[in-house]
């Protein structure tokens, strides 16, 4: 059986044969790395498009809102431009992107859509859930919000949970993106009003979560998530009524577990509350 060798090969072939044969030849290693530089190149080129596309891929499974939002050929080249500025440091590129809304938001072609940062905020929110450790309520621990002072204790609320406050309706736009509710309809009205969000972040068994915050719960959740105690959130959001939120806090998985303040129940992350640094 004969083989056909690809031309460029053959050449290249043909190249060292040159120069192992012709004697003497003082630039036999020019002369062939003029071929290998012509291989190499091309090979390159391969290597950065399975890269690109890796970045769309990875950048479409944590922000599809923000995809959506932009369209096809827009996030593609928003991802090729995040992949060259900010490359991966770990293996597992499902970790790579966090840097997504701070780039968008000092973009100066996306300033006509001043909260797509806020809304990859929000996305970025929601895919670290995906990767979060598994809840473990502790339901018998809640017998202690009968029997101990509130400022001795605090709630452990579900791994990765985090509270996005923005001046845009983030949660109406993922919504409607996501879900189909509201309709772009009622988002567009939303946006006309300068309406205002705070999405609470959750994970409930092995589903991602996402809701607006109701009254007052922005401030309990920014306490408690910065490692506050009960009594100090309460203080905090003297709006909320705390007897109707904690049941379903409870049955939405949020709320895990009550326990002493002594020992010290680690807190969140640093970034688990953020204030929008936008206006609208």
């Amino acid at each position: 059986m004969t083989t056909t060798l690809p031309p460029s090969l053959l050449a290249q072939q043909q190249a060292l044969l040159n120069a192992l044969f012709d004697w003497p030849r003082p630039d036999a290693t020019q002369f062939i790395a003029a071929y290998a530089r012509q291989s190499c190149a091309r090979g390159l080129k391969v290597y950065q498009a399975n890269g690109h596309l890796l970045a769309e891929r990875a950048l479409l499974a944590a922000y599809p809102v923000v995809a959506q939002l932009l369209g096809g050929d827009s996030f593609a080249d928003l991802a090729r431009a995040l992949w060259h500025a900010h490359p991966p440091l770990r293996g597992d590129v499902a970790c790579w992107g966090a840097e997504l809304p701070e780039f968008l938001a000092v973009s100066a072609d996306l300033q006509d859509e001043p909260y797509l940062p806020d809304v990859a905020r929000l996305e970025w929110a929601l895919h670290r859930c995906s990767t979060a450790p598994d809840p473990v309520p502790l339901l018998d621990t809640l017998v202690l919000l009968t029997t101990t002072d509130p400022a001795e204790l605090q709630l452990q609320l579900a791994p990765a949970s985090q509270l996005r406050v923005s001046a845009w309706p983030v949660v109406s736009i993922a919504g409607a993106h996501r879900d189909q509710n509201p309709t772009f309809a009622e988002v567009g009205a939303l946006l006309r009003q300068g309406v205002a969000q705070s999405a609470v972040v959750w994970r409930s068994g092995l589903k991602p979560c996402v809701r607006q915050a109701v009254v007052g719960e922005a401030a309990l959740l920014g306490a408690l998530l910065t490692g506050q105690s009960l009594g100090a959130a309460l203080d905090a959001a003297p709006d909320l009524d705390f007897s109707t939120w904690l049941p379903l806090a409870v049955q939405s998985g949020l709320v895990l577990a009550a326990r002493p303040c002594h020992p010290a129940i680690a807190g969140a992350p640093a970034d688990a509350v953020t204030p929008t640094r936008l206006a609208p």
